[in-house]
């Protein structure tokens, strides 16, 4: 775990983030209400009825951040894609990891949180590269994706129905 300024952020495997679902269930909830993703009570559910298969997952990781009190302000969740997603390089099967959601809650943004919990998600992370979709009118995510060593590395749709999303890596 690490602290600063009365946040934790503290890395969890999958049964650990399954026991603490619903703290990740409030920070999205709250980080993804506004636009450009409108979500809503209806879709939160429907997000996270395929929470529980995803934390049973090999290789499934998750990063919490909360102030001194426990109220959750952060999360991060992740895990390997398969060998369709890693691409070779030469005759390697690269090894990509998933990152597939990041959100911090609006009062505790701009304070270095989301920077963390990408940190402690990553740390040791056993993949050579890791890949992401960001909606495009998420301005702020996008630009600290790209501070962080993200590229843009195409366009597409993670789910039916969902806007076009630019596909963002990070070589580790």
């Amino acid at each position: 775990m690490t602290q600063q300024a009365t946040i934790t952020v503290e890395r969890l495997d999958g049964p650990a983030a399954a026991q603490a679902e619903e703290a990740f269930r409030t920070v999205y909830a709250e980080a993804f209400a506004g636009p450009p993703y409108d979500e809503t009570a209806d879709s939160v559910e429907a997000a996270f009825r395929r929470f529980p298969c995803l934390t049973g997952q090999s290789g499934f990781r998750a990063a919490l951040a909360r102030t001194a009190d426990g109220e959750p302000v952060g999360m991060a969740y992740g895990r390997p894609l398969g060998p369709d997603a890693g691409g070779e390089e030469g005759h390697r099967t690269l090894a990509t990891f998933g990152l597939m959601e990041l959100a911090v809650r609006g009062p505790w943004r701009r304070r270095g949180v989301a920077r963390r919990l990408h940190e402690a998600l990553l740390d040791g992370v056993p993949a050579d590269r890791v890949l992401l979709h960001v909606h495009p009118d998420s301005t702020a995510a996008s630009a600290a994706y790209r501070a962080w060593g993200y590229r843009k590395a195409g366009e597409a749709r993670p789910w039916e129905g969902a806007d076009l999303h630019d596909v963002m890596v990070l070589d580790l």
